[in-house]
């Protein structure tokens, strides 16, 4: 729900620098219960025409058969290559141009169908810079590592803090695992798009995104451009406008200093 929500997001913000456009998200069904989208995707389609969604048919598997979540988006996404083609082809026949190709980090094997289709593709990290500058750089950390599970050293990567090996995400602490070479062949293939969208502010990661421009991410290939076009935040929340209005107003009303967050 939080990708979706997002890459509806980047496409409402595409829409008011360019209303002439039109904007078509293709979903596959998860194969995994995630909680129903179906009555946000109503409301956005309901009140901005010109976001359509296309859902694409749903892939079954034996999910017991997976050693995680990721592997089983992973899959369900690689499965989907052909419905894809399909997709892309039929707007294309439509009498619309396609002038780019939107894509998840998940979503790394339909990179090239669209290159197929002379479709420029581009990367929407719905993270910061900070994670681009890691996957950027982590072909160079494969090549000089072992598994991240059996070390205690810090982790450097050019343009943001240090990171214990025991911090990474639980799918990549294995490099034999099949999550961690999803990830690595989404690293390899990053630099091949058209460009990197990532839902951040300048102001917010400076020295991140001067280091990733200057391509000391990525010393031994071609760093593509990176386009900082966040905050993207959701107004309204699945219940609704009045709902985040509410909260908001209870805020208020509480003493100075007496609310404490935590995440």
């Amino acid at each position: 729900m939080g990708h979706l929500t997002s890459m509806v997001e980047l496409g409402k913000l595409i829409l008011h620098h360019h209303p002439s456009f039109s904007i078509t998200i293709l979903t596959v069904p998860p194969s995994f219960n995630t909680g129903s989208t179906a009555a946000y995707i109503r409301r956005v389609s309901a009140t901005i025409p010109s976001i359509t969604f296309h859902h694409l048919p749903a892939i079954p598997l034996e999910l017991d058969t997976f050693p995680s979540m990721e592997s089983v988006i992973f899959e369900v996404l690689h499965r989907s290559n052909a419905h894809i083609r399909r997709a892309l082809e039929a707007i294309t026949l439509s009498g619309a141009t396609v002038s780019a190709f939107v894509i998840d980090f998940f979503c790394t094997s339909s990179l090239p169908i669209a290159a197929q289709l002379n479709i420029p593709t581009y990367y929407f990290i719905t993270s910061g810079a900070t994670l681009v500058a890691f996957f950027l750089y982590f072909p160079l950390i494969h090549t000089t590592t072992k598994s991240f599970k059996d070390m205690n050293t810090l982790l450097e990567v050019p343009g943001i803090p240090l990171i214990p090996f025991s911090d990474m995400i639980k799918p990549m602490l294995d490099r034999e695992s099949t999550d961690y070479k999803k990830f690595l062949e989404f690293s390899l293939n990053l630099p091949n798009s058209a460009g990197i969208i990532v839902n951040t502010f300048e102001n917010l990661e400076i020295k991140t995104l001067q280091t990733i421009r200057e391509g000391k991410c990525n010393p031994n290939g071609h760093t593509p451009p990176v386009f900082s076009i966040g905050p993207l935040l959701a107004i309204e929340d699945r219940r609704g406008r009045a709902a985040a209005h509410d909260c908001l107003n209870w805020l208020d009303k509480q003493p100075i200093k007496s609310v404490v967050m935590f995440r």
